[in-house]
């Protein structure tokens, strides 16, 4: 799980401007390349700007860790399922690259979008204004949600991998899965059987979906770019597609809301009135349910990555859920 967060998968490395004019040689002719400059921003990869003499739009090169290469064909895929589908843009793949022979990783090479990265202003916004601007990212969501998937299962580089014929066999496949995890990396024993006691008690509410969509999976104002506009800004693109998933709309629904607090009641009611209606009996359970997988996502992540010092809050989060 993609978190905002410290993480020690991110590649570190410094990309000289003579490696930037090799690789944009490959897809563009007649431009000098006179900046490379880091972005804050993405867990997994390292993304750079890269700046020209003869054209003030920019590009974006991600960089992937060798851990995770993956990840480029992966996230290039998604990206070409997402274009011309949704009201917003979604980045232009202009190269996808493995061949290590001008950086010694995989990487792509992108449009770049117009706008700031919500996250980065929403703390100026008012409360109306912030109501508006998540009742958009709301509406983003629905759409993408309307993009029909064969089979639910998390997405790999071609597609779903070890593809499951219906919700229920996916999240509880998936709960196993991470429940085995967090005891392999030191989680009590006892809190994981009461865990696997919750789920299957709640398992019935995995029935209410009957087919997949496509879901961003990590949809949150770190991954929506954003226009100044009248009133609230508007949204002009989504970003980062490497935790895309096939499978129930509202598992997407819960992750796109996880981190937000009591304080952010204004962005939970515009996200869930820009999404419309949600026509599923015990919808708020469902969610929660969801929400408990996300936790224990997050705890065997940050394990992973040896972030130990978030390991003991999310153990509480885990002892409240259930």
């Amino acid at each position: 799980m993609a978190s905002r967060r410290g993480s020690t998968v991110k590649p570190e490395l410094a990309i000289t401007p003579a490696q930037a004019q090799a690789l944009v040689a490959r897809v563009m002719e007649g431009c000098t390349v006179t900046a490379v400059t880091e972005l804050h921003g993405g867990e997994i990869g390292a993304v750079y700007q890269i700046d020209f003499a003869e054209r003030t739009s920019s590009l974006i090169l991600k960089v992937y860790p060798e851990a995770l290469h993956w990840k480029m064909r992966k996230e290039a895929n998604v990206c070409r399922l997402f274009a011309d589908r949704l009201g917003v843009p979604v980045p232009r793949i202009l190269l996808a690259d493995d061949s290590r022979s001008l950086i010694d990783l995989n990487f792509i090479v992108m449009s770049k979008l117009e706008g700031r990265l919500l996250g980065e202003i929403e703390r100026t916004l008012t409360a109306p204004q912030l109501f508006a601007v998540y009742s958009q990212m709301g509406q983003l969501l629905r759409e993408i949600h309307r993009i029909a998937m064969d089979s639910f299962g998390y997405i790999g580089p071609d597609g779903v991998w070890t593809a499951h014929t219906n919700n229920h066999a996916y999240v509880t496949f998936q709960f196993e899965k991470k429940l085995a995890d967090f005891v392999k990396h030191g989680g009590d024993s006892t809190l994981c059987d009461r865990a696997k006691a919750f789920i299957v008690a709640h398992a019935p509410l995995l029935e209410g979906c009957h087919a997949a969509s496509l879901c961003h999976f990590d949809f949150h104002a770190g991954n929506v770019l954003a226009l100044p506009a009248n009133g609230a800004p508007r949204l002009s693109g989504l970003l980062d597609f490497e935790g895309a998933i096939a499978g129930d709309p509202l598992m997407d629904l819960a992750k796109a809301m996880y981190y937000f607090t009591a304080a952010d009641a204004p962005k939970i009611e515009g996200l869930l009135d820009g999404y419309g209606a949600i026509d599923r009996p015990d919808w708020q359970s469902t969610l929660a349910l969801y929400r408990l997988y996300c936790t224990l996502e997050l705890w065997c992540w940050m394990a992973q990555i040896g972030n130990h010092a978030a390991l003991p809050g999310l153990t509480a989060e885990l002892q409240r859920s259930l």
